[in-house]
């Protein structure tokens, strides 16, 4: 088929969404800057966002970010990076999301309700309020 990649740009992918899991900034950085889309999803619906900001890896978060990543893009399952970083405890990550106009509200289950399934009352707090 004509949509389908070859075996080279796969692997290309797959070193990219390891990078996001492992925090590789410097990696991401460069690709994104020679023309990777930064809002590239995987066979799951997970970007390079979700996967760093789900991974706690706040740097890469950060530097997705100020490259035009999507804050508040939504996995195949409605996971949203946001939601993962409360899931995670990242307050850095948390903040940096918020900051990029990430909403509370969106995907199912929200940041919010994630915060307060698992019991994250300082992620709850600063999902309510963010200046505190």
């Amino acid at each position: 088929m004509a949509d389908e990649l070859d075996e080279e740009t796969l692997a290309f992918a797959h070193r990219m969404f390891d990078a996001a899991r492992n925090g590789d900034s410097d990696l991401l950085a460069r690709n994104v800057d020679a023309g990777l889309p930064v809002n590239l999803t995987n066979d799951k619906g997970d970007s390079l966002l979700l996967l760093a900001a789900y991974y706690d890896h706040p740097a890469t978060v950060s530097a997705l970010l100020s490259r035009g990543a999507d804050a508040n893009r939504i996995n195949d399952k409605g996971q949203t990076p946001l939601a993962a970083a409360v899931f995670r405890r990242s307050e850095t990550t948390v903040r940096a999301l918020l900051d990029a106009g990430a909403d509370p509200l969106a995907g199912g289950p929200s940041a919010l309700d994630t915060a307060r399934f698992f019991g994250i009352p300082e992620m709850l707090e600063i999902l309510e309020d963010p200046q505190s």
